[in-house]
């Protein structure tokens, strides 16, 4: 029983928590700007890579150079969106989706060229797990990752539900036309949107780094889960794409247990496998997710 907790469960809510943060930003973006941002995985990629050389700036810890980070990222982000996005606001739908995959392409290869291809660490060592009840074993960063990913979900409830900008989020998420109309500067919300979304990225990809490495195809590789996780949660919902998240990561983790005899019951090279099934199995069965968000 403990070792389905220590290998499986526990990582399961870590990858969860990752996926979740990721979720978010896509999940907002897709909601107020009506396009799938293909470019987010890259996003969370080069803020896992502001905090790298920050932390070789300053030497710090990882979690004190990830508010900094966030704003580096987001400065990045918006001016992507007023040189790339903002030309196409009025454009068919399927222009945009396109222009994000370029810039998922243009993003990842800036990143190659000015910090290169080879594999390195936000925290290198190994650092010994925490011990309780004699069984059960948390690694201290699997236990930063998921302490810092609900203290940020928390602050997402709180902006959403009790600030200015969060209500004009929700009201331009359920109508554009008619949040203009009631003379909510949209250009403020978008930035906002932006803002959130690069910060939240930054965080998903600082948290994968530290629980894995940090690589230039990182943000790509967990694309297609946050994807499934938003769209599991109702593309367009935030408290969906965190519920999403964490039930796609649980799901990955838990289908390598040995169910059935002693051999795991997927491979582990399988795992996005599963992310895809639920995905497609979603938007068949309810494309609106979970929380009943837009549908494609």
């Amino acid at each position: 029983m403990m070792d389905f907790i220590n290998f499986h469960l526990l990582p399961g809510l870590v990858l969860g928590s990752i996926y979740a943060l990721g979720a978010i930003g896509i999940s907002l973006t897709f909601g107020i700007l009506r396009f799938a941002n293909f470019a987010h995985g890259e996003i969370m990629t080069l803020g896992a890579y502001f905090t790298l050389s920050l932390i070789g700036l300053t030497g710090w810890h990882p979690l004190a150079c990830l508010p900094l980070a966030m704003i580096l990222t987001a400065m990045v982000v918006l001016g992507i969106d007023r040189v790339f996005y903002k030309p196409f606001r009025n454009s068919p739908v399927i222009i945009v989706v396109i222009a994000s995959f370029g810039m998922m392409l243009m993003v990842r290869s800036v990143t190659q060229f000015s910090w290169g291809v080879q594999l390195q660490s936000l925290m290198p060592g190994i650092q010994r797990p925490y011990i309780f009840f004699d069984a059960l074993r948390i690694s201290p960063k699997h236990m930063l990752i998921i302490l810092c990913a609900l203290v940020l979900m928390a602050v997402i409830h709180w902006l959403l539900s009790r600030t200015k900008i969060g209500k004009a989020m929700r009201a331009m998420s359920d109508s554009p036309e008619l949040a203009r109309l009631t003379g909510i500067d949209t250009e403020v919300v978008i930035r906002a949107t932006w803002v959130i979304g690069a910060a939240l990225a930054t965080a998903a990809g600082v948290f994968l780094a530290l629980d894995s490495h940090v690589d230039t195809m990182m943000g790509f590789q967990i694309l297609l889960p946050v994807f499934a996780a938003a769209i599991l949660g109702g593309i367009g919902q935030p408290y969906g794409a965190m519920a999403g998240g964490l039930i796609i990561g649980v799901v990955e983790e838990l289908s390598t247990y040995p169910w059935i005899g002693d051999e795991p019951l997927l491979s582990p090279g399988y795992k996005a496998g599963v992310s895809f099934a639920i995905m497609v199995g979603m938007l068949i069965w309810r494309p609106s997710g979970l929380f009943r968000g837009k549908v494609f």
